[in-house]
């Protein structure tokens, strides 16, 4: 590094004082250049070691439907609890970002801050609009709402109407969709579940201006079959209601969402999920989560980059015993104590984490 050049010539000795200052000007340059380059490249180096741990390709994401309407607890959350829910998250170790930052971070495109959050929304409730959104808007918390367009064009009491959705779009709200009807997808043929999204897609063309590039499942169920068709109509990215930390190893049509209500709305339970981890897995089996052997066989195999290697615990629900075995360094085979009941069945695995944090990884099963 070197101080630019005078163009004055050495001055005489009338003038040696001036000189000399000029001297001991340079040595003070030449040692605070040493001292930026020094300490700022210290400075840069921890930062760096923050940013390593900072920048992560995972999100959880958190899924509500009603907001303070006790009638339907399976899928109302209390405004106290959801009060909680807003006040945990705003403290500064959070990072709520939109679903498309999120998306971009899982593609490895552009990562995000460690625990790093996404909202979203099923149905388009009133409650959405009447309660939810002005506590988000106040605190400046972006969110997805995902539609069914059929409840809309019917005007359908204690739901939305276009012209709140369109107020919420023109203020930032991701518009997904949720098909024409909001059936169990995986019950119909292959031409209705075509019809489902290619005609609600022409309902938000005709309302919002544009279909939706996000897409959620109704009740969280789908096939092989209908995962193939969402992937044909042009949606980006697809998300079912099985618990665990939305992550690329799960593919971009099976992503999961931690659905909050009432009786699992509590703040453990939303305190573990904000902080979780995810578990990369690959050769899930059986692939097809709508299954003909009941109890299924299940069984994935975890990702060479988990560290450390703990021990994995699965949990199944309607109170089903499991058997969870590891199979040399990294299968997971586990195996449920009898069938599941008619309808939909979970199984959750989870692995300790550094910190005091959880691995976590959720299956849902629908039973032929």
């Amino acid at each position: 590094i070197r101080r630019p050049p005078r163009s004055t010539p050495k001055p005489s000795s009338a003038a040696s004082d001036v000189y000399k200052r000029q001297i001991f000007e340079d040595k003070m340059y030449y040692i605070l250049a040493l001292l930026f380059f020094l300490f700022p490249t210290m400075s840069y180096s921890q930062e760096n070691k923050t940013r390593e741990i900072d920048n992560v390709n995972y999100a959880s994401v958190i899924m509500y439907h009603r907001f303070g309407d006790s009638r339907y607890p399976s899928t109302n959350i209390k405004k106290e609890q959801f009060l909680d829910h807003i006040k945990e998250l705003l403290k500064s170790k959070y990072n709520v970002v939109d679903i498309n930052q999120a998306l971009q971070a899982i593609k490895n495109i552009r990562l995000i801050k460690d625990k790093s959050v996404v909202i979203t929304i099923d149905d388009a409730y009133s409650s959405v609009y009447n309660y939810a959104w002005p506590i988000f808007k106040k605190y400046n918390l972006p969110f997805t709402l995902f539609v069914s367009t059929d409840v809309i064009d019917n005007k359908t009491p204690g739901y939305m109407s276009w012209e709140e959705i369109r107020i919420l779009r023109d203020h930032g709200v991701t518009i997904g969709s949720q098909t024409k009807s909001h059936p169990h997808m995986y019950k119909i043929n292959k031409q209705n579940i075509i019809n489902e999204l290619t005609i609600s897609n022409k309902r938000f063309i005709d309302e919002i201006g544009s279909k939706p590039k996000i897409f959620a499942y109704p009740y969280g169920e789908y096939n092989l079959e209908v995962l193939e068709q969402v992937k044909l109509q042009g949606f980006t990215a697809a998300f079912g209601q099985h618990s665990g930390v939305a992550h690329r190893s799960l593919g971009l049509y099976e992503l999961p969402r931690f659905a909050m209500n009432e009786k699992y709305g509590g703040m453990d339970r939303f305190l573990l999920a904000v902080n979780a981890l995810p578990m990369p897995v690959s050769d899930i089996s059986p692939r097809d989560p709508v299954i003909s052997k009941n109890p299924p066989s299940y069984g994935f195999t975890l990702s060479e980059l988990i560290e450390p290697k703990n021990a994995v615990k699965c949990f199944a629900n309607n109170g089903l015993k499991t058997e969870t075995k590891r199979l040399g360094k990294n299968r997971i085979e586990v195996r449920l104590s009898g069938p599941f009941l008619k309808g939909r069945g979970r199984i959750n695995c989870t692995m300790a984490g550094k910190n005091n944090r959880w691995r976590w990884l959720g299956r849902q099963f629908i039973i032929k």
